[in-house]
C-alpha cells in the first residue's frame, strides 16, 4: 500500500506549538488544524533542529543535525548538497514538488525537487551575513521594524502566501496528479512576521483581551548568554504593553490566517479525490516567544522558540493521537523514505529520524531525546538542547546550563540548575541531560568547528567590514521583491 500513497507536508513560519486551539490554546483559532489533529496524531514534543529558518530547513531537507551537515546559521544555506530526501524520492521516479518558501541558496542549485513553484530563497546567494559576526557583532538596527509593523493590513508576505495557497490548488487539481503518486511541500511564510495582519484576521482577536507575555514586567533571565542574544535582538525596547497586546493580535491573526490558508490546500486535496490516499504532515520550522521572558522571534531554546506544531494525518496514522514522544523535523525524511516506500539503505544509516507514522503507532518511548542547537547571529557560544519526560537541559559551551521542569514549570521561569546542590533529582537530572547531550555530539568541539566555519565563510564573503555593510533586513524579501533588487528598483 506505501507504494501508492502521496505525501504532503504543509509547513508555516514561526508558529510556535502552543498557538492551536487544538494545543488547548484559549484565545487563537485554527479550526483547519484542529480538524487535521482530530483525523490525526499530534506530537506534542517536537522540536526544530535550530531556531533560526535558514539551519532549520537545510536539517530538515538532509534529515540530519546542523552540526553534521554544517549548516550553521543564515549565511549558510542548505545548496543541494548533502543528498535530501527530496533527491532521493525525485530518483526513485516520484514527482516531487516545492510551492513556496524553501530558504535554500539558490533555485539554480540542484535542490532535489522535480519542480519548485514560487520558490523563495535566500538573499543573493548568500543570506543574513551579518549574523556571522558573532565574535564583534555590530548593532542591529533592523530590530526596530518587528513594532513598527504591528497593525491590520496585507503585507508582501500575506499576500505571497495567498499566491502560494492557490498555486497549491491549481497543482492538486491537475489531473496529471492522478497519473502516478507524489509528493508536495507547501510551505507558507505566516505567522512570521511582519506583524502586519490582514483586517479580516485581525479584527478577529481584540488587543484589550491579549494575554500578556509570559514573565511581562520580570526583566531578563540572569544568564550571560541570553543577555547577550537580548542585547542583539534588541526587539523589547521598541514595546510598550499596548504594543505588546496588538503585537499578540496581530500574530494570532496571522495565525488564524495561515490556518485558512492550510484548510484550502486541504480542502482541494479532498475535491481532488486524493484525500483519503494521502499521508498529510503539518509543522513549522521554529516558533516564535512573543515577548515571553523578554525575548521575540526565535534564536532561544524555551519551548515557545525550539518547540515546534507537528500533526500527522492518513493512512496509517491513529486517528485523535496526542503523543509525548520526542520527534524533530529531522524524522520528515524518515517519513518521507517510508511512506513512499523507499528501502532504508546506507543512505539513511547514521541519520536520526524515524518515520513519524511508526513512532505515532508505538507507546510512548522516553529514550528518545530532544535536540536543538543554534550557532547564529546574536550568540557569542554555542547553545544546546537536550530534552526528555519532564526534564529539558541546555548546554552553552563555556557558560553555565540551564535545567527546567517541564511537567512542574511548563513556562519555563524557574532554573533548577542552582538546586542540584541540595536536589538529589535534579543532580540527576542534570547529569542524564549531561549524557543525552553527548551521546549526539562532542559540544564543546561542535562549537570550536561552528566558529571556525564561520570565520572561513566571512572571509569569503569578503571579511567582516563586508558582512557588516551587505545588505541588511529583518524577514526575507519575498521572490517578487528579490526580483526588483537584482533589477535595481526600490522596494
Amino acid at each position: 500500500m506505501s507504494q501508492q500513497l502521496n505525501f504532503l507536508v504543509i509547513i508555516s513560519d514561526e508558529h510556535r506549538k502552543d498557538a492551536m486551539g487544538c494545543a488547548g490554546h484559549l484565545i487563537v483559532k485554527t479550526p483547519n488544524l484542529d480538524a487535521l489533529a482530530a483525523r490525526g496524531t499530534m506530537f506534542t514534543s517536537a522540536y526544530t533542529p535550530s531556531p533560526m529558518c535558514v539551519p532549520a530547513r537545510a536539517a530538515l531537507a538532509t534529515g540530519d543535525w546542523v552540526h553534521k551537515s554544517g549548516h550553521w546559521d543564515s549565511a549558510t544555506p542548505y545548496a543541494g548538497e548533502p543528498q535530501s530526501w527530496m533527491h532521493q524520492l525525485r530518483e526513485a521516479g516520484r514527482e516531487v514538488v516545492s510551492i513556496g518558501k524553501l530558504h535554500f541558496r539558490s533555485g539554480e542549485d540542484d535542490n532535489g525537487f522535480s519542480e519548485e513553484i514560487l520558490p523563495m530563497h535566500v538573499v543573493g546567494g548568500v543570506g543574513w551575513a551579518v549574523g556571522l559576526l558573532r565574535e564583534n557583532p555590530p548593532d542591529y538596527d533592523a530590530a526596530a521594524e518587528l513594532a513598527g509593523d504591528v497593525g491590520a493590513g496585507s503585507s508582501t508576505y500575506t499576500d505571497y502566501d495567498l499566491t502560494i495557497t492557490g498555486a497549491a490548488e491549481a497543482w492538486l487539481a491537475d489531473p496529471k496528479r492522478q497519473d502516478q503518486p507524489w509528493a508536495a511541500f507547501v510551505s507558507l511564510v505566516s505567522p512570521h512576521y511582519p506583524l502586519t495582519c490582514p483586517e479580516k484576521w485581525y479584527s478577529m482577536y481584540d488587543p484589550a483581551e491579549m494575554d500578556l507575555p509570559v514573565g511581562y514586567g520580570a526583566g531578563l533571565p540572569d544568564h550571560e548568554e541570553l543577555r547577550n542574544i537580548a542585547a542583539f535582538f534588541n526587539y523589547g525596547d521598541y514595546f510598550d504593553e499596548q504594543k505588546m497586546r496588538e503585537a499578540k493580535a496581530a500574530y494570532y491573526g496571522l495565525t488564524s490566517f495561515m490556518d485558512h490558508c492550510t484548510g484550502r490546500v486541504i480542502q482541494a486535496l479532498e475535491a481532488s479525490g486524493q484525500l483519503e490516499n494521502t499521508v498529510i504532515l503539518y509543522v513549522s520550522d521554529h516558533g516564535d516567544m512573543m515577548g515571553d521572558q523578554g525575548f521575540w522571534t526565535k534564536q532561544v531554546m524555551y519551548e515557545a522558540s525550539a518547540g515546534v506544531p507537528m500533526i500527522a494525518a492518513g493512512p496509517g496514522i491513529p486517528a485523535g493521537g496526542r503523543l509525548a514522544t520526542c520527534t524533530s523535523l529531522t524524522d520528515i525524511a524518515a517519513t518521507a523514505r517510508e511512506v513512499c516506500g523507499l528501502a532504508e539503505d546506507a543512505v539513511s544509516e547514521g541519520l536520526p529520524g524515524e518515520s513519524l507514522r511508526r513512532i505515532a503507532s508505538a507507546p510512548y518511548d522516553e529514550t528518545r531525546s530532544g535536540f536543538s542547537e543554534y550557532h547564529d547571529g546574536g550568540s557569542k557560544t554555542g547553545a544546546f538542547m537536550v530534552r526528555w519526560g519532564r526534564w529539558k537541559y541546555v548546554h552553552y559551551a563555556g557558560m553555565q546550563p540551564q535545567l527546567f521542569d517541564l511537567e512542574a514549570d511548563p513556562q519555563e521561569q524557574t532554573d533548577r540548575t542552582m538546586d542540584g546542590r541540595n536536589d538529589p533529582e535534579v543532580t540527576a537530572a542534570l547529569a542524564e541531560g549531561d549524557r543525552r547531550l553527548r551521546a549526539i555530539c562532542d559540544p564543546e568541539e561542535v562549537n570550536a568547528r561552528a566558529f571556525a566555519d564561520q570565520r572561513r565563510r566571512i572571509a569569503e564573503l569578503g571579511g567582516e567590514e563586508a558582512c557588516r555593510t551587505a545588505y541588511v533586513f529583518n524577514h526575507t524579501p519575498t521572490p517578487d521583491e528579490q526580483d526588483q533588487m537584482r533589477e535595481g528598483s526600490p522596494l
